[in-house]
């Protein structure tokens, strides 16, 4: 099939290049949305024959908005990346197989399964993998919804799913992958706490597509009390789903991503409540105060 490639990067010269070489293999139609690097990934980008376009970064799904509205994408099928994913050598081969002719009438999009690479070892089990993504869509049938984090593509239309996967390489130093995500975990609490009615969101269904189901299970996930749900999915993960399998890499993995982030975005979460709490009873003394205490002086002297 003709398909064209959108990846987003910023700073990203660890993985790009892996990136678009792999895109390459399925697409003479890639396009880079950079966030102004301060490293060599545009340098790359260009060098490697990706047409290169820098947009001031809001949210990841402005990003990919913006991008599927403004760029000038030459087929009529597009695919969606981060700049540390990179296409494995079975999907590369089925995307080649694919011809439009034989693809099911009114198809819209397709999921792929991620396979996250974590400190140079794939991590295959507790329930990482497959964990199933909608990138792959006709143009002008996606749309990315409204949500800092954990968002995902919607299309307008029936699905399919490819076999092959993408694999999330993340590459960068532990420190910095700890910083994102205290930075994502400030994301999801807006997510949380501020969903504005109407917006694009996907809707939670127990039996709908991959994406939905997971948004379901989340919010069974949410039902449960502040701080013990991020230990209970921890157990769920890591003892019942066999997280443990995936050696030192997988301890590290799990006990960072899903007890330590987990438990961050219910500790901010606590913190608001308590901040809402400060907020009403400061409220509450400044309504019994004396107007002479509030001025700063006697009634009248002002």
């Amino acid at each position: 099939m003709n398909l064209s490639v959108v990846i987003l990067t910023f700073n990203s010269e660890r993985t790009i290049g892996e990136t678009i070489r792999a895109a390459a293999l399925v697409s003479d139609d890639i396009h880079v949305v950079d966030s102004f690097s301060s490293d060599a990934t545009c340098a790359a980008a260009r060098q490697l024959g990706a047409h290169l376009v820098q947009h001031e970064f809001l949210t990841y799904a402005a990003q990919r908005n913006w991008a599927i509205e403004n760029l000038p994408l030459k087929h009529d099928w597009e695919l969606h990346l981060d700049a540390d994913e990179h296409l494995s050598d079975t999907l590369v081969a089925e995307l080649n197989r694919l011809r439009p002719e034989e693809m099911p009438g009114g198809l819209a999009g397709y999921h792929v399964a991620r396979l996250v690479r974590f400190l140079g070892r794939p991590i295959r089990h507790g329930g990482m993998f497959p964990i199933w993504h909608l990138r792959l869509f006709r143009r002008g049938a996606g749309r990315c919804e409204d949500r800092e984090y954990d968002q995902h593509f919607i299309v307008s239309g029936p699905t399919g799913k490819l076999r092959g996967w993408i694999v999330d390489d993340i590459r960068m130093p532990l420190s910095e992958w700890i910083v994102r995500h205290n930075r994502w975990s400030d994301a999801e609490v807006r997510n949380l706490l501020n969903r504005a009615p109407g917006s694009l969101q996907v809707r939670p269904d127990l039996f709908g597509s991959p994406v939905q189901r997971k948004r379901y299970l989340r919010k069974v996930y949410g039902r449960f009390p502040l701080f013990s749900r991020a230990f209970l999915l921890f157990f769920y993960r890591y003892i019942l789903r066999g997280g443990f399998l995936d050696g030192k890499e997988g301890a590290v993995f799990f006990v960072l991503q899903t007890l330590w982030f987990r438990f961050l975005v219910d500790a901010k979460l606590f913190e608001q409540t308590l901040g809402s709490a400060a907020t009403t009873a400061d409220t509450a003394c400044i309504a019994e105060t004396p107007r002479s205490l509030i001025s700063g002086g006697p009634a009248g002297d002002r």
